[in-house]
This record gives structure tokens, C-alpha cells and sequence, in this order.
């Protein structure tokens, strides 16, 4: 079998591909299917996308990006299956899309982990978001022989197009990347980590945790510096070479959504990096978080400002709690949210 990959990112870079199927290349040599992968940005455009000007830079790779969706579809054939994740070009109708199933008729494997359907507009992609044809993502479902989302909420939506929709969750390597290392603090440390566009959602916490700043440390992994203070607040710019030594830095994982339809989408990455490292969770029960984080167990759930705020104190006056909850955290990850656990399921998907 022979497959090809189109994606809007370069290989290496984006976590929603490193940890939903770049992660599982090695399998794909292992079983004989041999693929090819091929991204809408370059990495020189992709360095600079969310930087602020390099205004010719960018719409230069957007063009050249458009050319290589082009230039793929002349050697197409070589391929039994296309393997689409989120979209091939990232604005505009799903004209590729409907070029590769009804022209071409190849078999599109269309994988997501976010409710892509819906707008997500800030300030930074506002006018992108204009452009980026939203209502596709049903076209796309429709036009696939299988869909491929990261949760129930997702899998859910993709049924009322598709029926043979396979729920792929975003695993985590426990046995090669997600290592944990203890560190001993000497003061606990809480630790968040995503990008600049999640960050909204910490604001929400800001109270509790400059009320208790003095108990803790706090770490803010991110591709951008956080546009607000906190007593104690350091800054680590996101490295892929140095993510897992920075997380194991963490006593006290956060995750804080908003109980919105964008929120429930959202594949509780986050979490599953915590959880694997043997750091507890405290997360907002939202969507897939709800499934993830067992309540008192391996982490636990906080709705208001005041859950927050006592279940942070609870963990870091009890270090013991928090060492036990790390260690079954990392079992169910282990069990249920790994590329170990989840190989065959993959595989499922890409032979369906």
C-alpha cells in the first residue's frame, strides 16, 4: 500500500501531527505501507507565520504552497490513498479536496482533533479566518472513505456525513519521548504549557493564582511570552529539543478550558503530556478532559475559581498525593492514550 500525506504543516513541527501520525511513520515502514508526505507551508514560512511582518515572506509561501497542492496532483496516481489532515490548503473551498475524490477517485482518509467547523477568531487570524471555508469540513467528511477524528464530540459531527468514522485519540510515545525525570523543587511548581491562542483560557485562573503565588513557582511553556503578569511567573520559550525536560520541571499540571462547542473539541493534549510525564492533572471537565482525567484519581476536576484554588492547595501541602497521582496518571496514559496502545487502531484506519 501506498499513501500520501497532505498536511499544512513541515514534518517535525506541529504537534497535532507529531501525536496523531508522524509518531507512527516507523509502524508504517514496519508493515510494509510506504508513504510520502507533503505539506501546504514550507519551514522557512512556517518560522515566520506567527511572527509579527514578514508580510511578503508569508503570502510568498501561501502561493508556493499552492503551487505544490498543483504540482501533486499530476503524480497522484502513484498513490491507493490520501491521507488528509484538516484540509489540504488551509483557505479557500475544498476545491483539491473534490479534485482528488471525484476526478481523481482516491480514497481519502480525512483526519482532525479540533472542531475545525467552527470559526476561532482572535485578533492575530481574524482576516484568515474569513478566508478558511469553515463549512468544508462536512464536504470533506462526505467525500472520505474514512474519517479519522480525535474524540467522541468530533466523531460525533463527522457521523452526520459519514459513516465510517474511526475516534483515533492523540497518543503520547511513553516509551521513547515521554520519559519521566524527578526533579526535586523546593518550592512546587505548577506548569502550563500550549500555544499563544490557548493561553486565552488561563486568564480565568489568574485570581487564585496570584492569591496563593507565594506557595509556588510557575513555568509558561509557549511559542510567545504571556500577555499578563504573575508573581513568580517564568518564561520558557517552546523547544521541541527541550519540551520534555522542560515539563518535567512541573509538580502541578493545569489545563483551564471554557465550556464552549470550540473547547469540547479540543483532544486533551495537554493532560496526556502531563499524565505521562507522572504529573497530576487539574483540568477544566470539558469534552474529552472529562474522559481523560479521573476525578481524585490522577487528577482532578475543577469548574469554578474555588475548585481551583483548593485542589491546588490540596496538592502542593500533600507531595505524597501528588507522587500517586502522577504514577496512576501515567498508567492510564499507558493503557489507553499511547502509540503502543493504540498501534492497531491506527493501522485499522489506514487499511479500512
Amino acid at each position: 500500500m501506498k499513501i500520501l500525506f497532505l498536511v499544512p504543516y513541515p514534518i517535525g513541527q506541529a504537534p497535532s501531527q507529531r501525536f496523531r501520525f508522524e509518531q507512527y511513520f516507523t509502524v508504517l515502514q514496519e508493515n510494509k505501507i510506504d508513504y510520502k508526505f507533503q505539506s501546504f507551508l514550507d519551514e522557512k514560512t512556517w518560522n515566520v507565520l506567527y511572527k509579527q511582518g514578514f508580510a511578503i515572506q508569508k503570502s510568498l509561501g501561501i502561493i508556493k504552497g499552492f503551487f505544490r497542492r498543483i504540482e501533486m496532483l499530476f503524480f497522484l496516481n502513484k498513490y491507493d490513498k490520501v491521507f488528509i489532515h484538516r484540509e489540504v490548503a488551509p483557505i479557500g473551498p475544498p476545491i483539491f479536496e473534490w479534485i482528488i475524490s471525484k476526478m481523481l477517485s482516491k480514497k481519502i482518509i480525512y483526519d482532525f482533533d479540533d472542531a475545525i467547523w467552527l470559526e476561532n477568531t482572535s485578533s492575530e487570524n481574524s482576516i484568515a479566518s474569513k478566508l478558511k471555508w469553515h463549512s468544508k469540513v462536512g464536504s470533506i467528511c462526505k467525500w472520505s472513505k474514512t474519517v479519522s477524528t480525535g474524540n467522541k464530540y468530533l466523531a460525533d459531527y463527522s457521523k452526520i456525513f459519514n459513516s465510517n468514522v474511526i475516534v483515533n485519540p492523540t497518543t503520547i510515545s511513553t516509551n521513547n519521548l515521554h520519559l519521566p525525570r524527578y526533579f526535586k523543587n523546593d518550592k512546587p511548581v505548577i506548569g502550563w504549557t500550549g500555544t499563544h491562542s490557548t493561553a486565552k483560557y488561563l486568564k480565568k485562573l489568574l485570581e487564585p493564582l496570584r492569591e496563593l503565588s507565594g506557595q509556588f513557582e510557575f513555568i509558561y511553556i509557549s511559542n510567545k511570552e504571556p500577555d499578563f503578569e504573575l508573581p513568580n511567573l517564568e518564561f520558557i520559550k517552546w523547544n521541541k529539543e527541550s519540551e520534555i525536560t522542560d515539563l518535567n520541571r512541573v509538580d502541578i499540571g493545569i489545563m483551564p478550558l471554557e465550556n464552549d462547542e470550540w473547547a469540547k473539541g479540543k483532544c486533551g493534549f495537554k493532560a496526556l503530556q502531563y499524565m505521562a510525564l507522572e504529573i497530576p492533572a487539574l483540568v477544566s471537565p470539558v469534552g474529552v478532559n472529562e474522559e481523560i482525567v479521573d476525578h481524585g484519581i490522577n487528577g482532578f476536576h475543577c469548574n469554578t475559581s474555588n475548585d481551583w484554588k483548593e485542589r491546588i492547595i490540596e496538592l502542593i501541602e500533600n507531595p505524597a498525593l501528588r507522587v500517586k497521582m502522577g504514577k496512576e496518571g501515567r498508567k492510564k496514559v499507558i493503557d489507553k492514550y499511547s502509540v503502543e496502545s493504540n498501534t492497531e487502531n491506527f493501522l485499522s484506519i489506514l487499511k479500512s
